[in-house]
Protein backbone atom coordinates (compact mmCIF):
# COMPACT_ATOMS: atom_id res chain seq x y z
CA UNK A 1 0.00 0.00 0.00
CA UNK A 2 1.59 3.10 -1.01
CA UNK A 3 -0.48 5.27 1.15
CA UNK A 4 0.36 3.30 4.06
CA UNK A 5 0.32 5.96 7.31
CA UNK A 6 -0.36 8.63 5.62
CA UNK A 7 -2.94 11.21 6.27
CA UNK A 8 -5.85 12.65 3.81
CA UNK A 9 -8.35 15.12 4.32
CA UNK A 10 -11.51 15.12 1.72
CA UNK A 11 -13.79 17.97 1.76
CA UNK A 12 -17.28 16.80 1.11
CA UNK A 13 -16.76 13.62 1.99
CA UNK A 14 -19.21 12.28 3.29
CA UNK A 15 -20.95 10.63 -0.01
CA UNK A 16 -21.03 10.58 -3.62
CA UNK A 17 -17.68 11.76 -5.42
CA UNK A 18 -15.81 12.14 -1.98
CA UNK A 19 -17.13 9.12 -0.15
CA UNK A 20 -15.43 7.39 -3.44
CA UNK A 21 -12.01 8.88 -3.03
CA UNK A 22 -12.12 8.43 0.97
CA UNK A 23 -12.67 4.56 -0.06
CA UNK A 24 -10.10 4.38 -2.70
CA UNK A 25 -7.31 6.45 -0.51
CA UNK A 26 -8.23 4.28 2.49
CA UNK A 27 -8.23 0.82 0.14
CA UNK A 28 -4.53 2.11 -0.54
CA UNK A 29 -3.36 2.56 3.30
CA UNK A 30 -4.49 5.96 4.13
CA UNK A 31 -6.26 7.33 7.32
CA UNK A 32 -8.76 9.68 6.31
CA UNK A 33 -10.70 12.20 7.94
CA UNK A 34 -14.04 13.11 6.31
CA UNK A 35 -15.46 16.95 6.49
CA UNK A 36 -19.06 17.47 5.79
CA UNK A 37 -21.62 20.22 6.83
CA UNK A 38 -24.97 18.55 6.70
CA UNK A 39 -24.80 15.06 6.30
CA UNK A 40 -24.23 13.79 9.56
CA UNK A 41 -25.63 10.07 9.29
CA UNK A 42 -24.01 9.84 6.05
CA UNK A 43 -20.61 10.35 7.30
CA UNK A 44 -20.80 7.92 10.29
CA UNK A 45 -21.13 5.70 7.86
CA UNK A 46 -18.22 6.64 5.22
CA UNK A 47 -16.26 6.50 8.74
CA UNK A 48 -17.41 3.11 9.62
CA UNK A 49 -16.47 1.94 6.06
CA UNK A 50 -13.21 3.13 6.38
CA UNK A 51 -12.70 1.82 9.66
CA UNK A 52 -13.92 -1.79 8.21
CA UNK A 53 -10.52 -1.36 5.47
CA UNK A 54 -8.21 -1.18 8.99
CA UNK A 55 -7.34 2.75 8.64
CA UNK A 56 -7.85 5.55 10.97
CA UNK A 57 -10.98 7.45 10.16
CA UNK A 58 -12.89 10.55 11.86
CA UNK A 59 -15.24 12.84 10.40
CA UNK A 60 -15.00 16.71 11.59
CA UNK A 61 -17.92 18.64 10.83
CA UNK A 62 -17.17 22.10 9.24
CA UNK A 63 -18.80 24.55 6.77
CA UNK A 64 -16.55 25.44 4.25
CA UNK A 65 -18.36 29.14 3.65
CA UNK A 66 -17.13 30.25 7.15
CA UNK A 67 -13.18 31.10 7.29
CA UNK A 68 -12.98 30.30 11.19
CA UNK A 69 -14.72 26.86 10.84
CA UNK A 70 -11.78 25.99 8.16
CA UNK A 71 -9.05 26.94 10.92
CA UNK A 72 -10.87 25.12 13.74
CA UNK A 73 -11.02 22.52 11.38
CA UNK A 74 -7.49 22.18 10.88
CA UNK A 75 -6.38 22.68 14.30
CA UNK A 76 -8.36 19.42 15.09
CA UNK A 77 -6.60 18.25 12.34
CA UNK A 78 -3.61 18.98 14.00
CA UNK A 79 -3.88 18.05 17.40
CA UNK A 80 -5.09 14.75 16.63
CA UNK A 81 -3.18 13.88 13.65
CA UNK A 82 -0.16 15.78 13.62
CA UNK A 83 0.09 16.15 10.21
CA UNK A 84 -1.30 15.86 6.75
CA UNK A 85 -0.20 14.98 3.76
CA UNK A 86 -3.01 15.12 1.07
CA UNK A 87 -6.50 17.38 0.83
CA UNK A 88 -8.79 16.78 -1.26
CA UNK A 89 -10.83 19.95 -2.17
CA UNK A 90 -13.88 17.94 -3.21
CA UNK A 91 -17.06 20.22 -1.22
CA UNK A 92 -18.97 22.12 -3.95
CA UNK A 93 -22.01 23.78 -3.74
CA UNK A 94 -23.89 26.22 -5.86
CA UNK A 95 -27.45 27.97 -7.18
CA UNK A 96 -29.00 26.42 -10.33
CA UNK A 97 -29.94 30.15 -12.12
CA UNK A 98 -29.36 31.75 -15.21
CA UNK A 99 -26.42 35.16 -14.59
CA UNK A 100 -29.98 37.56 -14.72
CA UNK A 101 -31.93 35.67 -12.24
CA UNK A 102 -28.69 35.46 -9.64
CA UNK A 103 -28.63 37.18 -6.35
CA UNK A 104 -25.46 38.57 -4.89
CA UNK A 105 -25.71 35.99 -2.20
CA UNK A 106 -25.75 33.09 -4.17
CA UNK A 107 -22.37 34.40 -6.07
CA UNK A 108 -20.56 35.02 -3.00
CA UNK A 109 -21.92 31.67 -1.75
CA UNK A 110 -20.73 30.16 -4.37
CA UNK A 111 -17.73 31.35 -4.99
CA UNK A 112 -16.91 30.79 -1.14
CA UNK A 113 -17.65 27.24 -1.00
CA UNK A 114 -16.14 26.42 -4.37
CA UNK A 115 -13.17 28.51 -4.58
CA UNK A 116 -12.26 30.39 -1.03
CA UNK A 117 -12.68 27.25 0.37
CA UNK A 118 -10.27 25.39 -1.47
CA UNK A 119 -7.81 28.18 -0.88
CA UNK A 120 -8.05 28.30 2.72
CA UNK A 121 -7.70 24.81 2.79
CA UNK A 122 -4.90 24.60 0.90
CA UNK A 123 -2.86 27.69 2.75
CA UNK A 124 -3.81 25.63 6.26
CA UNK A 125 -2.77 22.45 4.90
CA UNK A 126 0.84 24.02 3.77
CA UNK A 127 1.44 24.15 7.86
CA UNK A 128 0.90 20.55 8.34
CA UNK A 129 2.43 19.42 4.69
CA UNK A 130 6.06 17.86 4.06
CA UNK A 131 7.31 18.15 1.01
CA UNK A 132 5.67 14.99 -1.47
CA UNK A 133 2.58 16.19 -0.47
CA UNK A 134 -0.56 16.29 -2.42
CA UNK A 135 -3.18 18.36 -2.75
CA UNK A 136 -5.98 17.60 -5.77
CA UNK A 137 -9.00 19.61 -6.85
CA UNK A 138 -12.09 18.52 -7.99
CA UNK A 139 -13.61 20.54 -10.81
CA UNK A 140 -16.01 19.71 -13.62
CA UNK A 141 -16.48 20.25 -17.73
CA UNK A 142 -18.91 23.93 -17.05
CA UNK A 143 -15.18 25.34 -15.84
CA UNK A 144 -14.84 26.36 -20.11
CA UNK A 145 -17.89 24.75 -21.41
CA UNK A 146 -21.20 26.76 -21.00
CA UNK A 147 -24.37 24.60 -19.38
CA UNK A 148 -27.34 26.09 -18.62
CA UNK A 149 -28.30 27.28 -15.03
CA UNK A 150 -24.76 26.90 -14.11
CA UNK A 151 -22.68 30.43 -14.15
CA UNK A 152 -22.23 30.80 -10.83
CA UNK A 153 -20.84 27.17 -10.56
CA UNK A 154 -18.32 27.18 -13.84
CA UNK A 155 -17.03 30.30 -13.09
CA UNK A 156 -16.17 29.52 -9.49
CA UNK A 157 -14.77 25.69 -11.10
CA UNK A 158 -12.72 28.26 -13.93
CA UNK A 159 -11.27 29.80 -10.48
CA UNK A 160 -10.27 26.76 -9.05
CA UNK A 161 -9.01 25.65 -11.90
CA UNK A 162 -6.31 28.47 -12.12
CA UNK A 163 -5.81 28.50 -8.17
CA UNK A 164 -4.42 25.26 -9.19
CA UNK A 165 -2.10 26.05 -11.90
CA UNK A 166 -0.96 28.92 -9.15
CA UNK A 167 -0.71 26.97 -6.29
CA UNK A 168 1.18 24.32 -8.37
CA UNK A 169 4.12 26.88 -8.92
CA UNK A 170 4.01 28.61 -5.93
CA UNK A 171 4.13 25.51 -3.51
CA UNK A 172 6.33 23.78 -5.99
CA UNK A 173 9.48 25.24 -3.43
CA UNK A 174 7.95 22.95 -0.48
CA UNK A 175 7.59 20.04 -2.79
CA UNK A 176 3.73 19.69 -2.56
CA UNK A 177 2.47 18.65 -5.70
CA UNK A 178 -0.61 20.56 -7.04
CA UNK A 179 -3.19 19.02 -9.73
CA UNK A 180 -6.70 18.67 -10.47
CA UNK A 181 -9.37 16.34 -11.80
CA UNK A 182 -12.36 17.36 -13.77
CA UNK A 183 -15.56 15.14 -13.98
CA UNK A 184 -18.23 15.07 -16.99
CA UNK A 185 -22.08 14.00 -15.82
CA UNK A 186 -21.30 11.31 -12.30
CA UNK A 187 -23.48 8.72 -11.62
CA UNK A 188 -24.49 9.75 -8.14
CA UNK A 189 -27.28 9.67 -5.45
CA UNK A 190 -27.30 13.24 -5.34
CA UNK A 191 -27.87 12.97 -9.49
CA UNK A 192 -30.73 10.29 -9.07
CA UNK A 193 -32.95 12.52 -6.56
CA UNK A 194 -33.08 15.14 -9.42
CA UNK A 195 -36.78 14.75 -11.51
CA UNK A 196 -35.03 14.96 -14.60
CA UNK A 197 -32.45 12.70 -13.89
CA UNK A 198 -33.81 9.84 -16.05
CA UNK A 199 -33.24 12.39 -19.03
CA UNK A 200 -29.61 13.50 -17.71
CA UNK A 201 -28.71 10.16 -17.55
CA UNK A 202 -29.83 8.87 -21.16
CA UNK A 203 -28.43 11.85 -22.72
CA UNK A 204 -24.98 11.45 -21.23
CA UNK A 205 -24.65 7.62 -22.02
CA UNK A 206 -26.11 8.14 -25.53
CA UNK A 207 -23.15 11.34 -26.42
CA UNK A 208 -20.26 9.69 -24.41
CA UNK A 209 -18.29 8.25 -26.39
CA UNK A 210 -17.12 5.76 -23.74
CA UNK A 211 -20.57 4.47 -24.18
CA UNK A 212 -21.91 4.34 -20.55
CA UNK A 213 -22.49 6.99 -17.49
CA UNK A 214 -19.62 7.99 -15.39
CA UNK A 215 -19.11 6.75 -11.80
CA UNK A 216 -17.78 8.15 -8.84
CA UNK A 217 -14.87 5.24 -8.97
CA UNK A 218 -13.94 6.52 -12.03
CA UNK A 219 -13.41 9.88 -10.43
CA UNK A 220 -11.04 8.70 -7.19
CA UNK A 221 -9.19 5.97 -9.35
CA UNK A 222 -7.75 9.11 -11.20
CA UNK A 223 -7.70 11.17 -7.61
CA UNK A 224 -5.40 8.21 -6.34
CA UNK A 225 -3.08 8.50 -9.06
CA UNK A 226 -2.34 11.57 -8.41
CA UNK A 227 -1.67 11.05 -4.64
CA UNK A 228 1.10 9.01 -6.11
CA UNK A 229 4.80 8.58 -6.82
CA UNK A 230 3.73 7.43 -10.54
CA UNK A 231 2.20 11.07 -10.80
CA UNK A 232 5.18 13.08 -9.53
CA UNK A 233 6.10 14.42 -12.82
CA UNK A 234 2.32 16.06 -12.97
CA UNK A 235 2.21 19.31 -11.92
CA UNK A 236 -0.88 21.94 -12.07
CA UNK A 237 -2.64 19.95 -14.72
CA UNK A 238 -6.49 19.19 -14.86
CA UNK A 239 -7.25 15.62 -15.73
CA UNK A 240 -10.43 15.30 -17.52
CA UNK A 241 -12.23 12.22 -16.79
CA UNK A 242 -15.50 12.47 -18.76
CA UNK A 243 -15.46 9.63 -21.40
CA UNK A 244 -14.92 11.41 -24.06
CA UNK A 245 -17.81 13.52 -24.22
CA UNK A 246 -16.34 17.01 -24.31
CA UNK A 247 -14.34 16.09 -27.34
CA UNK A 248 -17.61 16.24 -29.36
CA UNK A 249 -18.24 19.81 -31.23
CA UNK A 250 -22.21 19.67 -30.21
Amino acid sequence: MSLSGKVALVTGGSRGIGKAICLALASDGANVIVNYARHSKEADETVLSLQQLGVKAKKIRANLGDPEKIKEMFREIQREFGSLDILVNNAASGVQRQATELEIKHWDWTLDINARAAWLCAIASTKLMAPGSRIVNITSLGSYKVIPNYVSVGVSKAALEALTRYLAVELSSQGIIVNAVSGGLVDTDALRSFENSKDLIEDSVSRTPAGRMIKATDISDVVLFLCSEQSSMIRGQVIVVDGGISLLAL
